[in-house]
């Protein structure tokens, strides 16, 4: 199984202004870049992340976005949306990544990364994009790119392959455990073979979440 990076993205100095919230900017404008980039155990050289509650950290060092989802979404909206518009680190072809599983461990360039997770949209991605509803538009059709923990760092660029050089047999998709903590929460017991592979601040929540609702069914 592989795919390909058509562009690595960062923010820079591009943070998203947003004086009536705090924190006060958002790193969700990236761009791309040339070159070949970085990549250390929490993220991308040159990339900022200001809210690493939400967005960054070990679980969320990198995001990825596919291309072909992407297609969607600009015949969807009418809207351009090149490389970066979706906050994502990484536009890739040919990967299914709303198929992609927990703890898939992808050799990209000369750095490995794990899939941790879906990313739920914020009120930042909407106020980005300037879209009514489009937090509940993006949610309701469930293409949420991948979050990416890295397990070796190295240097990657665009154009490089993605291989998939590892998939767990338990079949939690990031695309499951979207719907599970967001419009499908019947389905969340079905999340814990893959609670390991979570970011490590969200496998407490979740894990408590998947208490309550096998609690909720005795």
């Amino acid at each position: 199984m592989s795919g390909r990076v058509e562009a690595v993205c960062v923010s820079g100095a591009e943070l998203l202004p947003l004086p009536d919230r705090r924190p006060n900017r958002s790193g969700i404008d990236k761009k791309p870049v040339e070159g070949i980039v970085a990549v250390g155990e929490l993220g991308l050289d040159g990339d900022v992340q200001v809210n690493r509650k939400y967005h960054g950290g070990e679980g969320q060092a990198v995001y990825a976005y596919a291309q072909e989802d992407a297609d969607w979404w600009a015949a969807e909206l009418d809207l351009e949306l090149p490389p970066g518009r979706f906050g994502e680190n990484l536009r890739t072809t040919g990967l299914d990544l709303t198929g992609a599983v927990l703890g898939e461990r992808w050799q990209v360039g000369t750095a490995v990364f794990q899939v941790t997770a879906p990313r739920i949209p914020c009120a930042n991605f909407a106020r980005f994009w300037g879209v009514d509803q489009l937090v509940k538009r993006f949610t309701a059709h469930g293409a949420s790119g991948a979050y990416l923990r890295v397990l070796t760092p190295g240097e990657i660029g665009a154009g490089d392959e993605v291989r998939v050089v590892h998939r767990p047999d338990h079949g939690v998709t990031t695309g499951l455990v979207f719907r599970a903590t967001t419009t499908q929460k019947s389905k969340l017991p079905e999340l814990a073979p893959a609670l390991a592979y979570l970011p490590v601040k969200d496998q407490p929540t979740v894990a408590a979440k998947i208490e309550r609702r096998l609690a909720s069914r005795a």
